[in-house]
């Protein structure tokens, strides 16, 4: 009997689960989008998993940045959250699994770093001496290179990246992922089985975004993923000059407050469309510092602050 957990969220109805036996060869599987990928995974107990764990004990919190819609700026709440975490002075360590779209090396300014290894592993590449990052861009010759790699591929260097990666002892662990609930979400859910502090959902205030982010909500209630919120970014544009917002998107169909609402899930916060956050990013600069008194930053801080009040009390619960 298979559980939720191994259970992918676009599965159908009698889908024998990824670890199954007959996973990607039942007659349940056929037409399944996941069927190349369920059987191709290895079965039975993963060897590496121990050392997985072993590795992953060192870190206090494990943080996922979800959506089920590109585009939204999941790299930049993850970038930004990293940044306020890491001026808290807490040991943070940001792994990008976006395996075919990798932006966080770009967004903390060391894009051509290289990944160097000993005999503890992997090193990460520092931004700074409580902040690291790990992502596929550190391995490849050329930024402009295409990744295109089928399924199991992905799910090896995802393995790695939580086998080989000498992450040593964090206090935040930030994963920033791709869109929708594909291969990359099933790695996570398999090797950080049980661990993670919860899921931070991502979205824009139109309805074509937030049908998208519905459907990653259900794939987190199905894979037993805790979700701890929903951050609605591009709210508005706050005008650099005025400090004035404007709805450059408006919520036609009650935008995130209405969603989180009807899906009973917490509401973080709202992040403004802000042009000196945008020019950060892509000069790989900490926003969050330079700008402390910005009204993006306060909202940012206002939300990370939430992330944190929920982590505690999830703890204590």
């Amino acid at each position: 009997m298979s559980t939720n957990a191994e259970i992918p969220a676009n599965a159908p109805e009698h889908c024998p689960g990824v670890n199954s036996d007959q996973a990607g060869k039942g007659s349940a599987c056929a037409g399944c989008p996941n069927q190349s990928i369920c059987s191709t995974l290895p079965k039975g107990p993963d060897p590496d998993l121990d050392l997985i764990n072993e590795r992953m004990n060192k870190i206090k919190h494990k943080i996922l940045v979800l959506s089920g819609k590109g585009g939204v700026g999941k790299s930049t709440v993850s970038a930004q959250l990293a940044f306020a975490l890491s001026n808290k002075q807490n040991q943070v360590g940001i792994l990008d699994v976006d395996i075919c779209g990798p932006s966080i090396p770009k967004m903390f300014g060391t894009e051509g770093e290289e990944i160097h290894q000993s005999s503890e592993g992997w090193s990460p590449v520092y931004v700074d001496e409580n902040l690291c990052l790990m992502s596929v861009a550190y391995l490849l010759s050329d930024p402009t290179d295409a990744v295109i790699w089928r399924g199991p591929k992905k799910n090896g260097l995802i393995k790695q990246f939580f086998r080989d990666v000498n992450w040593g002892d964090l206090d935040f662990l930030i994963v920033d992922t791709p869109p929708g609930t594909s291969d990359e979400h099933l790695s996570l859910s398999q090797y950080l089985k049980g661990t993670i502090d919860g899921a931070i959902i991502v979205t824009t205030p139109q309805e074509v975004a937030l049908l998208d982010v519905r459907k990653e909500i259900n794939f987190c209630r199905k894979a037993n993923i805790p979700i701890i919120g929903v951050v609605e970014n591009m709210s508005g544009f706050i005008c650099p000059k005025c400090k004035i917002e404007t709805k450059i998107f408006p919520p036609t169909s009650g935008g995130a407050i209405k969603m989180t609402e009807e899906m009973k899930v917490t509401l973080l916060g709202s992040i403004s469309i802000d042009p000196l956050l945008t020019r950060a990013c892509d000069e790989g600069r900490n926003f969050i510092q330079e700008f402390a008194n910005s009204p993006t930053t306060i909202q940012i801080n206002n939300i990370v602050e939430r992330i944190l009040s929920i982590i505690e009390l999830n703890k204590t619960v």
